[in-house]
């Protein structure tokens, strides 16, 4: 009977699947992990490390993650991971906000009433609960791709002890008088009725009429009629997209230092900037005209005109903000609906205020005639009472940019209302220079937010609504001046981290406010803000609410979070840290693009291009979506598909099926326990220590790559040496020495000490990453006593192997490694033609054009079958080989030739040798093969 010698092979063998079955086996793990409490274990055992703190922004509580949510969630855990695997004690405390408009919105809708139709705490409470929810929703789902950190304890911008703490940094700005209340145009959405920041505009393409308006000039102060001009029929032309803004109308403003000229056409006499002429008279239609005269705009100033219906006059103003980008030069100036116009006309103290506007974006009484309208109806009425009154000159449908509120993506208002306000520029130089100490990542972040800190003024930190966390300010019942004292801000303080927030909708002031407080006026008694506090001011607080109120030192090591951060998060931190008297909250911040679909659009439910992220994970796994974020140039904005997350889940199984022909020759047999079996770097094989050399490469690379945040970097690294190093060349040329020599045999010892080292260190370095796969490998894993069992992640990351090799190994090595490849397309080439077979059926000549050369190959002709995979090769002197080398740093100087080796076919390991057949016992084996059959009898 025929003897099966497979059974005297190291054949690979291991119970780590081929497939990675993500979707079943994650959840599992997720629950070993909870209940084996892993991150708090990570962090107990690096708590004696160094600190480095990535602060979370707090995510909104409210609907499911998107994409854009995972991406931000999973590159943090990839920093908070490395970290504490790199000799760092990282932890994570988990935020959200929680309070805000959305909410509001959303419990208002779930119960079925109106704003205003539940009394405040009821509504709060309600408020409160649903918050909770989404928390609790939306921390399972961070959880579901692997995300970790403290769960059990987040923070949570509705807390109690977070809201005393923004208590007390409200108190301590106003104690520095950058806090104050005042009328000022803001951001207003008539739909959720409350000023927004600029943070919640988001800008889309709006149809419009641009119309422009005459208005007749009553006072020239002598300079038209001196040119002869009847003033009857003079008139200075002013333009606007917002037609409804006409009836806050008080002033015309021209710039100063530009050109204006007096158009004459059709027996009228046009006011308008002399650049922008002829613009103006093409949209009126008018081709015949004139100009005469040619003055500054300084020149205009003080002149008077005749509103064309409010029945009022309009004087005309200087200002620095009016450009000739459009219209006429003279700008419609209305105080009550804009910034530049409201803060040009407080030069002119004459002029004044009119608001004929009120909430819910409905015209007042002070618009005369047109009260009653909503804002789109008098757009129409008020353009046809124009042209039938003769003030019209012109009109044209454009397409503008135009703000709307990014909660309900209505249009919105700029409407002057009293709000409180934060007065950055009273600080601006202080926040400009903290900006310049921090480390931006990318660097055009620096760029970005000092140009948008220097261009604000102010910021509007009060709302109109009841979900938030209540203004301390009470008001003097008497005289109703604002009270805002030390001791006031720490009896509220003090109250809310008691009691909690709602407490300011229960209690009467004289229950919270000490009596020894009086007003300036001797008054005792005090009345309550109304108003709540801007969510951007909740968040903004975050470094003392949180990290100082749990005692980390701030600034913390990194912010991170999408490019909208800029004029969000990023600079309501910086101004509430700076206006306290510190440095920037942050040494470093880095951000990361949009994500958009395959073809770099942006995603949205008309398109239905959307990808939702519990989909991924159920389909392809968690592993598969945090190597599709660490895969990508994340600065920029990140493309995501179906044909995308295919290639995505090749590069996986490359990775995995590396590790698992790893474990199956370090895990079969009787195994390979690192203790006892492992083989020095300098007691190793040669290839072995090409393979460490190799590795140590890779893991200089690894390190920069993570301190650098370029995980792209570290992904395609691994991949490649994967595939590159181990799969194509160090893996398949140790099969035979793995498959067929003794189990204990040195030179075996030598390859699993090797590829142990190997696998133990690419999956630490992988395992920020890939945490649910690099963790199933850590299972299966010969462990040496250094290591903890448990968990990869209580692990650090590998230090190098320490093998030393010379100029002269790594010449070698190089030589052989280029070699092997023309070797393997010419093999490939006789495999086509059917030449050979398998490579094992072939013997290669290499042939030398130089004695330099042959000297070299010479000098490894030993290792070249091996290496090859071929049964036999030879080095001869001389260049006739059907093959040329393509490597270019052989010169042409060498060839290859292909034929059949000799002798016959080993049964075992299928070399070809002539000594088949010499062992009688074993007629069917080479030698080698023999000698190791009897070895292991």
């Amino acid at each position: 009977m025929a003897q099966d010698y497979n059974t005297t092979l190291n054949l690979p063998k291991t119970d780590f699947s081929m497939r990675g079955n993500l979707p079943q086996k994650e959840p599992d793990m997720i629950k070993e992990w909870e209940s084996g409490r892993m991150y708090y274990k990570m962090i107990e055992k690096n708590k004696s490390l160094p600190k480095y703190v990535l602060h979370d922004g707090p995510p909104y509580a409210n609907g499911d993650i998107h994409m854009g949510t995972a991406l931000n969630k999973v590159l943090k855990d990839i920093i908070v991971k490395q970290k504490n695997m790199s000799g760092c004690c990282s932890p994570y405390i988990p935020g959200w906000d929680t309070h805000g408009l959305p909410i509001e919105l959303k419990v208002l809708k779930q119960m079925g009433v109106e704003n205003g139709a539940v009394p405040p705490v009821e509504l709060r409470k309600k408020c409160n609960e649903y918050a909770h929810s989404q928390v609790a929703n939306q921390m399972s789902q961070f959880k579901r791709l692997g995300v970790w950190g403290d769960f059990d304890d987040p923070y949570l911008t509705l807390k109690p002890e977070f809201e005393a703490r923004q208590v007390e940094i409200f108190g301590e700005m106003f104690r520095k008088n950058y806090i104050y209340k005042g009328l000022k145009p803001v951001y207003w959405c008539p739909d959720c009725q409350t000023a927004l920041a600029e943070a919640e505009i988001e800008y889309a393409n709006d149809p419009c009429h641009s119309i422009y308006v005459k208005f007749k000039v009553t006072d020239d102060k002598g300079k038209f009629t001196a040119m002869g001009l009847d003033l009857d029929k003079t008139y200075f032309v002013i333009w606007t997209t917002t037609t409804w803004t006409l009836p806050g109308n008080l002033a015309i403003c021209v710039g100063p230092e530009y050109e204006y000229t007096v158009v004459k056409a059709g027996g009228e006499n046009y006011i308008m900037a002399a650049e922008l002429a002829p613009i103006a008279m093409k949209a009126k239609g008018v081709e015949d005209y004139t100009t005469e005269g040619c003055f500054k705009g300084s020149e205009l100033e003080y002149m008077k005109t005749r509103h064309p219906f409010m029945g009022r006059e309009s004087m005309v103003i200087v200002g620095d903000h009016v450009t000739l980008e459009s219209g006429t030069g003279c700008v419609h100036t209305a105080p009550g609906f804009g910034v530049d116009d409201f803060e040009v006309c407080k030069k002119y103290p004459e002029i004044g205020i009119t608001v004929p506007v009120d909430s819910k974006g409905v015209l007042t009484e002070e618009a005369g005639k047109y009260k009653g309208l909503k804002t789109d109806e008098a757009n129409k009425v008020i353009a046809k009472d124009l042209e039938e009154s003769g003030a019209l000159f012109a009109l044209e449908k454009i397409v503008h940019q135009y703000p709307h509120c990014w909660r309900c993506k209505n249009p919105v208002l700029f409407r002057a209302t009293e709000q409180w306000f934060c007065s950055v520029k009273d600080f601006k130089d202080d926040a400009i220079k903290a900006i310049e100490d921090v480390q931006w990542i990318p660097e055009w972040g620096e760029d970005r937010i000092k140009g948008m800190v220097s261009d604000r003024s102010d910021w509007c930190i009060s709302r109109q609504r009841t979900w938030g966390v209540p203004i301390p300010v009470v008001y003097c019942k008497d005289c109703g001046k604002p009270v805002v004292t030390d001791e006031t801000i720490k009896a509220i303080s003090d109250m809310f981290r008691a009691e909690g927030s709602d407490s300011w909708f229960i209690k009467e002031p004289k229950d919270f406010i000490p009596a020894s407080v009086k007003c300036e006026c001797g008054c005792g008694e005090f009345v309550k803000e109304t108003n709540i506090f801007d969510v951007w001011f909740d968040s903004g607080v975050t470094h003392t609410a949180v990290m100082k109120e749990r005692g980390f030192d701030v600034p913390v090591d990194l912010y991170l979070e999408g490019a909208d951060q800029y004029r969000g998060w990023f600079q309501s931190s910086l101004l509430t840290s700076a206006a306290t008297g510190q440095k920037a909250p942050y040494k470093a911040v880095c951000t990361h693009g949009w994500v958009v679909d395959g073809e770099g659009r942006a995603m949205h439910k008309s398109l239905g291009n959307g990808v939702d992220p519990k989909d991924i994970t159920d389909q392809n796994g968690a592993d598969i979506l945090r190597l599709w974020v660490a895969s990508s140039d994340y600065h920029s904005d990140i493309r995501i598909s179906k044909e995308i997350l295919k290639q995505l889940a090749d590069t996986y199984k490359k990775i995995r099926n590396t590790a698992r022909y790893i474990l199956g020759n370090i895990c079969n047999g009787s195994g390979f326990d690192p203790d006892k079996d492992m083989v020095s770097p300098d007691k190793m094989l040669d290839i072995d220590k090409w393979a460490l050399v190799r590795l140590d490469a890779l893991i200089d690379k690894v390190k920069s790559a993570y301190d650098a945040f370029d995980f792209h970097v570290v992904v395609h690294s691994i991949h490649n040496f994967c595939v590159t190093d181990m799969s194509n060349f160090y893996l398949d040329i140790i099969k035979d020495r793995l498959y067929c020599t003794p189990e204990a045999a040195p030179e075996r010892r030598s390859a699993q000490s090797a590829m142990y080292m190997i696998l133990s260190a690419v999956s630490r370095m992988i395992a920020p990453v890939l945490s649910f796969t690099a963790e199933e490998i850590w299972k299966y894993i010969p462990h040496s006593s250094a290591d903890d069992k448990e968990s990869i992640f209580l692990n650090q990351m590998p230090e190098k192997t320490g093998v030393s090799v010379d100029d002269a190994f790594t010449a070698k090595w190089d030589m052989i490694y280029s070699v092997r490849s023309s070797v393997t397309k010419a093999l490939e080439l006789k495999r086509a033609e059917k030449f050979i077979g398998a490579s094992l059926e072939a013997k290669v000549t290499l042939h030398a054009d130089s004695d330099e050369l042959y000297a070299k190959l010479s000098a490894v002709a030993g290792d070249l079958a091996e290496v090859f995979i071929v049964s036999a090769a030879e080095v001869v002197n001389n260049g006739d080989g059907e093959f040329k080398c393509e490597d270019p740093s052989f010169d042409g100087k060498l060839s290859f030739s292909v034929e059949k080796a000799s002798g016959s076919k080993c049964e075992r390991c299928w070399s070809y040798s002539e000594t088949v057949g010499t062992n009688a016992e074993h007629p069917t084996l080479c030698k080698r093969c023999a000698e190791q059959i009897v070895f292991r009898a």
